[in-house]
């Protein structure tokens, strides 16, 4: 893949690869995990993240896994997708760009800095 990492990424793909961070699932738990982490002012709905989804197997930052152990198996539809370590790496690279931000804006007194920043 080509190196991203300096370049910002679609917030939503961003949020998708956050979900994704905490461990490979199928696209409906990908789905409510990244409409939680952005505190549920972002809705995904499944056409977007399944063409994320499509895309990111293509850019080579997700591959489809077999179900874990104890999944639910009776829809031969659900697919399981997990990171690899090119989207891991992309999602890090994005998250360390946007903390440099965020830094930069409580440094320049327009937040509060973050208490996981401290």
């Amino acid at each position: 893949p080509v190196d991203d990492s300096a370049s910002p990424i679609n917030p939503r793909v961003f949020l998708i690869l956050l979900a994704f961070a905490e461990g490979p699932s199928h696209g409906y738990e990908i789905r409510k995990r990244a409409e939680t982490l952005s505190g549920d002012t972002v809705k995904i709905d499944a056409g977007s993240l399944y063409r994320s989804i499509a895309h990111l197997l293509e850019q080579g930052l997700l591959e489809e896994l077999d179900p874990p152990t104890g999944a639910d198996t009776t829809d031969a539809r659900r697919r399981y997708y997990g990171l690899t370590p090119s989207g891991r790496e992309l999602a890090a690279a994005e998250a360390q760009r946007l903390a440099g931000l965020v830094e930069h804006a409580a440094f320049s007194g327009l937040i509060k800095t973050p208490k996981a920043a401290q």
